[in-house]
C-alpha cells in the first residue's frame, strides 16, 4: 500500500516474514531504501566458535564469574555449549555493540545483571536484570549498556516462541499459562538515527559479513504486524505448584527448534504431608540440561560449589538430582519455600562444549555426587 512522506514521496515498504511468508510477519516503513548497500566484507570471529564433544561423558560446572570481558555483547560472546539447534554463550561488557543482524535464527538474551538499552529498527526497549529480550531473525539492532552488563545469549537455528500449550488456537495466552500478553514489553514508538555508510554485522550460516548501508538502518517511521522484539521479566513468570513434585515442563517459558527454555522462580514447595520437597533423582533420557543459576539460595546443592553465576550441564546418560544428603536435610528442616532462581535450557540433541565453558570449568564437580 502507498504510504507517503510529507513531501509526497513514498516511504519504502519492507515485509519481515517468517517461514517463507506463511507465518508471522510485520510491515516496516523506511525513509530510505533498506536494500541499498555500498560495501560488503567477510569478518573473522573475535572469539573461537569451535566445540568439542562432552567426552568422557560427565556432568559439568562452569563458573561464569571467572570469565572476563572480551568485547561487546555481540562480538564478545564466549561460546559455552552448542549443537545444531542452539548456541549458548556468555558475554560481559560495558561498551555499545555495533549494529548487528542475526540471519540464522531468533535470539533470546537473558540479562543476568546491569541495565541496557536495546535499539532496533522497531524501536527501543529499556531492559535490565532479570529480563529476557526475544529478537526475531533478521532484526537489525544494537546493545547500549549503562555500566557493565552480563548476559546469557541463546541463539536458535529457527524461531523462539511461547509454548503452544499456553496459547489458544488463535494465539491468545490461555488462563492456565504462567504469563500473558500484559507481561510482554514491546517498542512503543519509532526510533530513528542519521548516518551514511553505516556498517552492520550480519551472521549467516556461511559465517560473518559486514554490510555497509548507504543510509542508517534506523530510519523506520512506523510498523505494524505480529513479528517484533519484546522483553519479558523473569519475575512475571508465575510458578505452577503441586502437592508433590512438579516436573520441569511446568517451568517452561519458551520453545525453540530442538530445545526449551525454563524459568525456575521462588515458590512454595510441595505440600503433601509425605512429599519430599525437592526433586527426585532423575534421568531425562532425551535431553541435556543446561542450568544457569541467577539468584537465591542453592541449599539443595550444598557442597557442590554451585552459586549465583554458575552453570551446570547434566547430559543425557547421567542421572542427577539433589546433592547427597540434601533430601534428608530438607525434610528435617521442614522447608516450605524455595528462593532459588535459574534459567534452564533443555536440548534434545547432545550439547558440545565451547572454549568459553572449558576455560572456566570446575574440574572437581563430577565427583561431588559421590560424597
Amino acid at each position: 500500500m502507498q504510504f507517503r512522506r510529507p513531501d509526497g514521496g513514498l516511504y519504502a515498504e519492507e515485509l519481515m516474514g517468517e517461514e517463507g511468508f506463511s507465518s508471522d510477519s510485520s510491515l516496516l516503513y523506511h525513509r530510505y531504501l533498506p536494500t541499498a548497500i555500498v560495501k560488503a566484507e567477510a569478518v573473522e570471529p573475535l572469539l573461537p566458535a569451535t566445540t568439542s564433544p562432552n567426552l568422557p561423558l560427565s556432568p559439568r560446572h562452569f563458573r561464569t564469574q571467572d570469565l572476563a570481558s572480551a568485547g561487546d555483547l555481540v562480538t564478545g560472546r564466549m561460546l559455552l555449549s552448542a549443537n545444531g539447534d542452539v548456541r549458548l554463550s556468555y558475554a560481559t561488557s560495558d561498551r555499545p555493540s555495533e549494529l548487528y543482524r542475526n540471519s540464522m535464527g531468533d535470539e533470546c538474551v537473558y540479562i543476568q545483571s546491569g541495565n541496557v538499552r536495546f535499539e532496533s529498527t522497531y524501536g527501543v526497549i529499556e531492559a535490565g536484570e532479570g529480563d529476557y529480550v526475544v529478537i526475531p531473525t533478521g532484526t537489525i539492532h544494537r546493545w547500549v549498556p549503562s555500566g557493565t552488563v552480563n548476559v546469557l545469549a541463546i541463539e536458535a537455528s529457527g524461531h523462539i516462541r511461547p509454548p503452544k500449550r499456553y496459547l489458544s488456537q488463535y494465539g491468545q495466552f490461555l488462563e492456565h499459562a504462567p504469563y500473558c500478553e500484559r507481561d510482554l514489553r514491546t517498542p512503543q514508538e519509532p526510533f530513528t538515527a542519521e548516518g551514511e555508510e553505516v556498517p552492520v554485522l550480519v551472521r549467516t550460516r556461511g559465517g560473518l559479513t559486514r554490510l555497509v548501508y548507504r543510509n542508517h538502518p534506523f530510519d523506520v517511521v512506523g510498523w505494524d504486524g505480529y513479528l517484533y522484539p519484546y522483553a519479558f521479566h523473569i519475575n512475571d513468570f508465575e510458578p505452577i505448584v503441586k502437592k508433590t513434585h512438579a516436573p520441569p515442563p511446568v517451568h517452561q517459558t519458551f520453545e525453540g527448534p530442538g530445545f526449551v527454555v525454563c524459568s525456575f522462580m521462588p515458590r512454595p514447595l510441595d505440600f503433601h504431608p509425605d512429599a519430599v520437597p525437592i526433586p527426585y533423582n532423575h534421568h531425562n533420557v532425551d535431553s541435556d540440561e543446561f542450568m544457569f543459576y541467577v539468584g537465591g539460595d542453592y541449599s539443595a546443592r550444598a557442597g557442590s560449589g554451585i552459586d549465583v553465576g554458575s552453570i551446570s550441564l547434566h547430559p543425557a546418560g547421567f542421572t542427577h538430582g539433589p546433592q547427597p544428603g540434601a533430601v534428608e536435610a530438607v525434610i528435617e528442616a521442614g522447608a516450605t519455600h524455595t528462593s532459588e532462581m535459574a534459567v534452564m535450557v533443555d536440548t534434545f540433541r547432545p550439547l558440545d562444549l565451547g572454549q568459553g565453558a572449558l576455560s572456566c570449568e570446575d574440574p572437581g564437580y563430577a565427583w561431588t555426587w559421590a560424597r
